[in-house]
């Protein structure tokens, strides 16, 4: 593994530290995700929901509520269409849960993954239309490149308001009602990389704060932070940025969620193996609640967890809570099964030595594409997309790698696609099916402008700051613990611990992880462990160089300093 390490200047490291009166390892830690100005330093630090700026700074917010508000006065029929993913699904069940607080009673749908596709298409309204005749449709995490579909409504008298962080494609027509940071507003505003469920909680702040300016009787009714674990459900799953107004949500939703009053996200922490015990970390969102809220909409009709989310019955939450638990497990076979196959293609067709890998086979189950993408862009540090057949098209997900910005290059190739659409990050595409090969060379020309082949099978990894084993004290724990959250933009830091010893030989078990120990130059030895590196044992009593984590382990009410290995070399 190739170890990475950026120099910092002695002097920007000095200037935040004495600036904020912390260590000179915190401030370099904080210069490293981009962070030299001391103010936004305090305030990433200690962030605070006082911190999040006015809603109404959002371009058309003012419209959005207003046009709310109409539906509420005249108790019209609304209907809010939402994406399939714990981001849409979040978003719906937020937006369900406030209309309903001040007298509406929306009717929500989700598409059907397998038979109308991803978001606002034909198939879905039409479903949407025969179910319940609206007077205003929300289109949520899904419609910000639906101009023929908004139109479609709008010939049947249908007001719409779409809140979505997608990139557009298309120009959007003036008299459409769209909050989307992406599309209207500067990328250095706070809430620029807030996903849907920000943006719906955005919404919900301005609503209310208008609504309390005009003496509503209801105003009172929805405290602000108790939706703070949907709006924290939704971030963390769908991968932004964990920085600006991101970080202070999710900062007070993880909270939430672990406390939560709603019976759905008790059942969900339940069979999710979820303690109270010990804090919620967003790797439990990430590997534990998201795919199990996600498991549904791949395999089946999403609206299940919406309707988890929306109960109030602890019992019916929990019988839900386990048929999303079964469908996890089912989809994590189909997954599996996906993963391995698409390796033996990659590899028996030599694409991972292309800059993208595109790989198509017509029997994938279209529900796990995207996961099976994230893994092998991974793998092979490569962007990736795997794509299935649907009817004479090929259709699947894209996943992209730090540094490579997939809607860039799909812009460049928009002439051999039918659809496409997402983020820099993770994109979808519908394309003939005869038309695979000549997209994947397009693609990866598109690449060309963005980097070079890269040099390593793996990414390199990325070492933090270098220290001492005298260095790992619970003092600098205490500092880490203020980065909390960790996430997209804001991993958790990798030290480089120099000329560390290991008084005993490691030991293994589950026959593919170790336990060890380090030596210090006072106190006791420091534990720590490493996953799936039993057949690379370092040598004891030898100086080392090791890559670790460094955090507090949490067992039996207890919590102790431990380290995490990544890796380790020779000291030289």
């Amino acid at each position: 593994m190739h170890w990475n390490h950026k120099q910092l200047t002695d002097q920007d490291v000095q200037t935040l530290s004495e600036s904020l009166n912390i260590s000179k390892t915190l401030a370099s830690l904080l210069l490293r995700i981009g962070i030299s100005n001391p103010n936004k330093a305090q305030r990433f630090l200690y962030p605070r929901l006082a911190h999040l700026q006015d809603p109404y700074e959002l371009t058309n917010m003012d419209r959005a509520v207003k046009r709310t508000l109409t539906a509420i006065k005249k108790q019209e029929a609304v209907t809010i269409l939402g994406d399939y993913d714990v981001d849409g699904i979040t978003s719906t069940t937020l937006l369900t849960l406030v209309l309903k607080t001040f007298g509406l009673n929306p009717h929500f749908v989700t598409p059907l993954r397998l038979e109308e596709g991803y978001g606002m298409t034909q198939a879905v309204l039409e479903r949407a239309l025969s179910d319940s005749f609206p007077s205003l449709l929300f289109a949520l995490d899904c419609g910000t490149n639906s101009n023929s579909e908004v139109a479609f409504l709008k010939n049947k008298g249908i007001d719409v308001i779409i809140i979505d962080h997608h990139q557009s494609n298309e120009p959007v027509p003036n008299d459409t009602i769209l909050i989307n940071p992406h599309v209207y507003d500067p990328p250095e505003a706070p809430w620029a990389n807030l996903c849907t469920v920000g943006l719906v909680f955005k919404f919900t702040h301005a609503l209310i704060k208008n609504l309390k300016d005009n003496s509503h009787p209801k105003a009172n009714a929805i405290d602000l932070k108790d939706i703070l674990d949907l709006v924290a459900l939704g971030t963390i799953a769908d991968l932004v940025p964990l920085l600006e107004e991101n970080r202070i949500l999710t900062s007070f939703g993880l909270l939430r969620i672990q406390n939560s009053n709603r019976p759905g996200i008790q059942a969900l922490n339940k069979v999710s193996g979820l303690s109270q015990s010990q804090p919620l970390r967003p790797s439990d969102v990430s590997f534990r609640l998201g795919p199990r809220i996600n498991a549904c909409g791949r395999l089946s009709d999403a609206s299940l967890p919406v309707n988890m989310l929306l109960a109030d019955d602890f019992q019916k939450c929990s019988i839900a809570a386990q048929q999303l638990n079964a469908m996890n497990q089912e989809r994590q076979e189909i997954e599996r099964a996906v993963t391995n196959h698409a390796l033996e293609l990659v590899k028996s067709e030599g694409l991972d030595q292309q800059k993208a890998i595109i790989s198509f086979f017509p029997g994938w189950h279209s529900g796990v594409v995207g996961i099976v993408a994230g893994k092998l862009s991974r793998i092979h540090n490569r962007p990736t997309f795997i794509l299935t057949q649907e009817g004479n098209s090929a259709k699947g997900s894209g996943r992209s790698i730090p540094g490579i910005n997939l809607i860039t290059a799909l812009s460049e190739c928009s002439d051999l696609l039918e659809s496409w659409g997402g983020h820099p990050m993770a994109a979808g595409i519908t394309l003939s099916a005869d038309k695979v090969k000549e997209f994947a060379v397009q693609f990866n020309h598109a690449l060309s402008s963005q980097t070079t082949l890269l040099n390593y099978c793996e990414p390199p990894l990325e070492i933090s700051e270098y220290i001492c084993p005298e260095d790992l004290t619970e003092g600098l724990l205490e500092e880490l613990e203020l980065l909390h959250p960790f996430g997209m933009n804001n991993p958790e830091p990798i030290f480089g611990v120099l000329r560390a010893i290991l008084p005993h030989a490691p030991s293994i078990f589950a026959n593919e992880h170790f336990r060890f120990q380090i030596k210090k130059p006072t106190g006791l030895p420091l534990n720590g462990i490493a996953w799936n590196m039993a057949n690379k044992l370092p040598p004891h009593n030898t100086p080392l160089t090791l890559a670790i984590k460094f955090s507090y382990n949490h067992w039996n009410g207890r919590k102790t300093p431990q380290l995490e290995l990544i890796d380790w070399k020779l000291s030289e």
